[in-house]
């Protein structure tokens, strides 16, 4: 995982902007709910390399995909109310252009002055978006003069716009897209140990690459989650009716032996709270894990769980968190990823320990217990977060690091 290491010279320290087209690939796929940004926080980590490109003179071309129109026009798939989001985070007026490429493109484009900031349509209601058509990415560097990418929540995609462009430009890593990297190397590229993973989430065979990788990277890996069920039953546990994949006890016991091989410590639940159904504030008891009644579901880890990695936080250098360790959005299912997310906060502010997290449901979580701003770093990415945690190489990181001498 050397990314961040090879991009130590293409930030955006090291490049003018004044007077050039910068073709900026950002993240504007953002929830809208009635037309309307519901959900700011993908755009408020954008204002810095945008404000700074435009601040410093460039004529800043913002480019992003939304949603899967699937290479067709679908006027609902629109990115112009987030352009107009985008101009209230911001704070500076930002124009719009109703297509990506071509004459109404260029023509946008043409219009700019220094400090400007225009938003161009969906990349994804061209096919050669997803495909990485070189004929389309070359369409899209017509309208740069250097591309940025700061995208790094899109980066694991192989499209025009986050790979194909980048052969056609010179090319940096934009304030966001830097952050990520550095937050990233330091958590599992150069990490302070000891070095601690949670991991978590509904199913086993949707993390295996993860599990797999983690193993032979930290020292400790704290499994929670439905996920953690799959373990417990292939240890022998009765998990009663609680949510687990039976085909998968074989590769949890392989991942258990590799675990042991490399000298990496499970952590796995103790005491789990349970209940007869799924539903809010029902019925609870906390058991300890051979306990578990027949008619019951484990929903959430229990407290002597909790308090047992808690008491090891003092030994702990490095967390990486990745998953609630119960179902979260349905009290008191949350109070688990509450406690444990207060005692990494106050570890982290103390100095005691450097924090990241990153995923979708874990970045929900956090901020839902009140901590998103008392980690060290939270990745706004979800499938890049997770492919960089697999050890998985990124495309649209690969691009940036291309030796910028063989660009015709």
């Amino acid at each position: 995982m050397s990314e961040e290491n090879n991009l130590s010279s293409r930030t955006l320290d090291d490049v003018k902007v004044a007077g050039q087209r910068v073709l900026v690939r950002a993240d504007l796929n953002v929830p809208v709910q009635g037309g309307q940004v519901s959900d700011t926080t993908r755009l408020e980590r954008l204002v810095p390399t945008i404000k700074e490109l435009a601040d410093k003179g460039a004529r800043v071309v913002v480019i992003s995909h939304f949603d899967r129109p699937k290479g067709k026009v679908v006027p609902e798939m629109s990115l112009k109310p987030i352009a107009e989001a985008l101009a209230s985070v911001l704070g500076h007026k930002v124009a719009f252009a109703e297509d990506c490429v071509g004459p109404v493109a260029e023509a946008a484009v043409a219009k700019l002055k220094d400090g400007d900031v225009l938003v161009l349509e969906n990349t994804r209601f061209h096919k050669g978006e997803e495909q990485n058509d070189p004929v389309f990415a070359a369409e899209l560097a017509k309208l740069g003069d250097l591309y940025v990418n700061d995208a790094f929540s899109a980066a694991h995609r192989a499209h025009a716009s986050t790979e194909g462009v980048a052969k056609h430009l010179p090319s940096f890593a934009g304030r966001l897209m830097q952050a990520e990297l550095h937050a990233l190397q330091k958590a599992l590229g150069h990490p302070a140990r000891p070095v601690a993973a949670i991991v978590a989430g509904s199913k086993v065979s949707t993390k295996l690459d993860l599990l797999n990788n983690l193993v032979a990277k930290v020292d400790i890996l704290v499994i929670g989650g439905a996920m953690a069920n799959t373990f417990l039953a292939a240890q022998g546990h009765h998990v009663g009716k609680s949510l687990q994949e039976a085909d998968l006890h074989d590769t949890a016991r392989e991942i258990l032996k590799k675990a042991a091989a490399k000298g990496c410590e499970i952590f796995l639940p103790q005491d789990v709270v349970v209940a007869e159904k799924f539903e809010a504030n029902p019925a609870t008891q906390v058991v300890k894990v051979d306990e578990i009644p027949a008619n019951a579901m484990a929903l959430d880890v229990g407290p002597a769980t909790v308090a047992a990695f808690i008491k090891r936080l003092p030994e702990i250098r490095t967390i990486i968190w990745n998953g609630p360790l119960g179902a979260f959005e349905t009290k008191p299912f949350d109070a688990s990823t509450n406690a444990l997310a207060d005692a990494i906060a106050a570890a982290t502010q103390d100095g005691r320990v450097i924090s990241v997290g990153g995923g979708g449901d874990t970045v929900s979580a956090l901020k839902m217990a009140g901590v998103q701003d008392k980690l060290t770093y939270l990745s706004s990415a979800g499938g890049a977060f997770l492919e960089w945690m697999e050890g998985k190489i990124l495309p649209g990181v690969e691009a940036l690091s291309r030796n910028l001498s063989n660009l015709g």
